[in-house]
């Protein structure tokens, strides 16, 4: 029996989706969904481009499965929309929501659909790590506490529930076992994990605990959140020896007027201390998100915000064209025309471009670590690596065009020189093993 799995969305869903295949063992996979027999779409629903990328996606799948195969959809959008997608899509045959990854089995097996109250938070289920032979992401927590006016998550994901601290231990001493060494862990909020629990220091605790197990050698904390990120919390990154000074912290805004519509909890002032503390660490790299067009955006904001990622170092910025999304504060405001944010949008993305420019432009001549990933995304040509700092897939790619090492293995780290870069695009020498 042959299974054909996509996995849609964030990392969070990804995890999701390796958990189904931890269950899902005794199938082979495939990459040609006209060949198996069960087909899983793991769909996100976060906002309108992901909620169309699901349904143009599940109803491609409909058209190239085989006959008598079996079409599950699972994941966000389909506990958001459960009621309407079972009426309006046919052609799927299973139906399940993010309560119950860890039951796929029993939902193929018995043939019925199946939608637990809860959200799924894992536990100490096996999971089939997937894209990498050296790095895997930890999921901490599911859910979100905070209140943001344009964010639906809460509503379909609930509220905050961490993993217990011992759990995701294990998990990762298991991965070291398998060849692991790099991690990245996650959650809709990562600097709240514990805060169900009535502890304010969790992921202070997780760092210290993640820290004594040999064989971790890289590591990174993703999904910062401004309100529950304190200055304890970014001196224990930086004085860390395992996790990387690697700081993921979308700001979504910065003007004070915006701050407050949005409902992100800091103000201006707030978050500029916590990112200037962030920059000013040794070796540091920056990551945010931001969004463009939220109900109430007036010129003068937009102009702040421009302004503020102008002056701004830093390395990656994510812009979003703000979604209207049912069942967020945001939706019954007088929202911005379409077209007066997608020429902000445009505006703005030159700003972003400069940003990135200005990052890869000073990696040249640098040595630093990296590990191999294969063949790159230019072809055989090269080897793609990720440098150490750096979280895997969307921070870039350094192509590797020449190597003082013969006999170089896929996932092992090495001393790579920066050589040359090309727009966006890094090329590098290794030069020995790290």
């Amino acid at each position: 029996m042959k299974l054909h799995l996509i996995s849609l969305g964030c990392n969070k869903n990804l995890v999701d989706s390796e958990i189904m295949l931890g269950r899902l063992k005794m199938y082979e996979i495939t990459q040609d969904p006209a060949q198996a027999d069960v087909i899983i779409v793991n769909t996100c629903g976060f906002i309108a481009s992901a909620k169309e990328e699901s349904i143009r996606t599940i109803l491609e799948i409909a058209d190239v499965k085989k006959d008598g195969s079996t079409l599950v959809v699972t994941g966000c959008l389909m506990q958001r929309y459960r009621d309407e997608l079972m009426r309006e899509l046919p052609e799927v045959d299973l139906f399940t929501g993010v309560g119950d990854y860890d039951k796929i089995d029993e939902i193929l097996l018995k043939k019925q659909n199946l939608f637990s109250p809860d959200v799924y938070l894992q536990s100490s289920e096996e999971r089939v790590i997937t894209g990498s032979n050296y790095h895997a992401y930890i999921k901490i927590s599911e859910g979100c506490n905070q209140q943001c006016s344009f964010c639906a998550i809460p509503t379909f994901k609930g509220k905050l529930k961490s993993r217990s601290l011992e759990n995701i231990v294990d998990e990762v001493k298991n991965l070291v076992k398998k060849g692991f060494y790099d991690f990245s862990f996650l959650s809709q909020d990562s600097s709240s994990y514990m805060r169900d629990l009535g502890e304010k220091k969790g992921l202070i605790k997780l760092i210290k605990e993640i820290e004594k197990i040999d064989g971790v050698k890289s590591a990174r904390i993703l999904y910062l959140y401004p309100s529950t990120t304190d200055d304890e919390l970014v001196e224990c990154i930086i004085n860390s020896k395992v996790f990387h000074n690697y700081f993921d912290m979308p700001i979504q805004h910065i003007s004070e007027n915006m701050l407050k519509i949005m409902r992100r909890g800091s103000s201006e002032a707030r978050i500029i201390q916590l990112l200037t503390k962030m920059r000013n660490a040794p070796n540091s790299f920056l990551r945010t998100g931001i969004i463009v067009g939220h109900p109430g955006e007036n010129e003068d904001d937009f102009d702040r915000l421009c302004e503020f990622l102008s002056e701004f170092k830093f390395d990656r910025i994510s812009a979003f064209a703000y979604s209207k999304e049912e069942d967020t504060k945001a939706y019954d405001m007088v929202q911005i025309p379409t077209k007066i944010i997608s020429n902000r949008l445009s505006k703005i993305e030159k700003v972003l471009k400069k940003a990135i420019d200005d990052s890869f432009a000073n990696m040249l001549e640098r040595e630093c670590v990296v590990s191999l990933e294969g063949e790159s995304s230019e072809g055989k040509m090269f080897y793609g690596a990720k440098l150490d700092i750096w979280d895997k897939d969307i921070d870039g790619e350094i192509l590797i065009n020449e190597s003082e090492i013969s006999d170089l293995k896929i996932g092992a780290r090495y001393i790579c020189k920066i050589t040359q870069v090309q727009g966006q695009t890094l090329l590098g020498t290794i030069i020995k093993e790290a």
